[in-house]
């Protein structure tokens, strides 16, 4: 199945039962964040998220293995296409002074 197909789906009816095993204390914050929704939507969107950061990570790196290093300017104009604002200042990955 490629990475686009398995980011996209999301029908009823087309699951698959696997075991997983985490910390303990991680699986009571899993419990009671994921609430209602229940812990299997929680951890399947928690993967598709994981999975998207992961495409988005293969993407930069090919880039920067072909053209060097992102610029401060092209990381500001990619925040802005994403999320339609400039990066608050002392974020993750800047220095505050």
């Amino acid at each position: 199945m490629s990475y686009t197909a398995l980011v996209k789906t999301n029908r009823a009816g087309t699951t698959e039962n696997i075991s997983v095993s985490i910390p303990s204390e991680l699986a009571g914050a899993l419990r009671e964040r994921a609430g209602r929704r229940g812990v299997s939507a929680y951890v399947a969107e928690a993967v598709r998220h994981q999975l998207a950061m992961d495409g988005l990570a293969e993407i930069v790196a090919v880039h920067e293995a072909q053209h060097g290093a992102l610029t401060d300017q092209e990381i500001e104009a990619a925040h802005r296409e994403l999320f339609g604002e400039e990066p608050q200042s002392g974020g993750a990955g800047q220095d505050a002074a």
